[in-house]
């Protein structure tokens, strides 16, 4: 009796050493999954920065805000496979004072905010906000560069054509901000009627 009491811990001991390897190789496997479809944004300034995010879903136009992004740092804003092409960002540069706005015209408010729609901002009770448009490309997943204007580079021109940008450049500051998407095009909240209240 004795001894069948004493090999019984020893069994168990020898169970689970042969399982520390496995469970190793399970939490390796699960580390090298690969990384999730999100849009993020990465802040590469000297300041603290506010965002606002515009983006079209399946119930219609959504704005939100406000993410504050410390310097050098990345915020995953939506997680999970993009469902969209165009996503939208307002940013307010907390620190040194301006903003990174577009033509974008959609609904914010300066405390923490989900709205639904970009019609009517102002008669709804809400600020009329420029915002600039992100490309993703139909991507699974998109990150933000966002930079001071000092820090860009040059802007390339195009050998033999006068006047031209070629690839990289663009409007210091903002990314993806070459070519653009007008008002009411594709990817865009349409723009009111000329004449009818914002």
């Amino acid at each position: 009796m004795f001894a069948e009491s004493f090999d019984r811990p020893a069994r168990r001991s020898a169970i689970l050493a042969g399982l520390v390897p496995v469970l190793a190789l399970v939490v390796l496997g699960l580390s090298n999954a690969p990384a999730a479809a999100d849009f993020r944004l990465c802040n590469n300034t000297s300041s603290r920065v506010g965002i606002a995010l515009g983006y079209k879903d399946a119930e219609g136009w959504t704005t939100e805000g406000w993410w504050n992004i410390s310097s050098r740092t990345c915020e995953t804003l939506l997680r999970g496979t993009l469902i969209s092409r165009y996503y939208y960002i307002y940013a307010i540069d907390y620190d040194r004072g301006g903003e990174w706005s577009g033509q974008a015209f959609m609904c914010s408010r300066d405390k923490e905010f989900t709205i639904r729609g970009t019609e009517n901002c102002l008669a709804r009770g809400f600020d009329r906000t420029g915002f600039f448009e992100v490309d993703t490309g139909e991507q699974r997943a998109w990150t933000v560069q966002l930079t001071d204007a000092n820090e860009q580079p040059a802007p390339q021109r195009v050998p033999g054509i006068p006047g031209t940008v070629g690839p990289g450049g663009g409007v210091p500051g903002l990314p993806n901000s070459q070519g653009g998407t007008p008002p009411g095009a594709a990817g865009l909240p349409p723009a009111p009627a000329p004449g009818s209240k914002p």
